[in-house]
C-alpha cells in the first residue's frame, strides 16, 4: 500500500491500511495531491493529544527555570555551549 492513499483506493484497502498504521506506518491520505488526514498508530494520537492538551507552555520551555539550583546542570550547558562555538573552555580559578 505504501504511505499515500486516495480515498477511492483506501476505500478498497482500508484493512491493509489498518493494519500498516497498527505496525507503526502512518498512512497519509492526499485528495487532489493535498495531503487531507492520516491514519496513525492511537499511540501516536495519544502523543498528539498530550502535546495539544500542554499547548506551549508544557513543552521544553516549562522546564527552563526548574534547573537553576542544580550547578551540575548549567554546568553540563555550558560545556555544551562551549563545545558548539568549538572555543576552549576556560579554566576557572577556585
Amino acid at each position: 500500500m505504501g504511505g499515500d492513499a486516495q480515498p477511492d483506493c483506501l476505500k478498497a484497502h482500508f484493512s491493509e491500511c489498518v493494519r500498516e498504521a497498527e505496525d507503526g506506518t502512518p498512512v497519509l491520505v492526499t485528495r487532489h495531491g493535498r495531503a487531507v488526514v492520516a491514519i496513525v498508530p492511537v499511540e501516536d494520537l495519544e502523543t498528539l493529544e498530550r502535546l495539544r492538551a500542554s499547548g506551549p507552555a508544557g513543552g521544553l520551555a516549562s522546564v527552563a527555570g526548574r534547573f537553576e539550583d542544580v550547578p551540575e546542570f548549567a554546568d553540563a550547558l555550558d560545556e555544551i555551549a562551549h563545545r558548539r562555538n568549538r572555543r576552549p573552555r576556560p579554566e576557572l580559578e577556585e
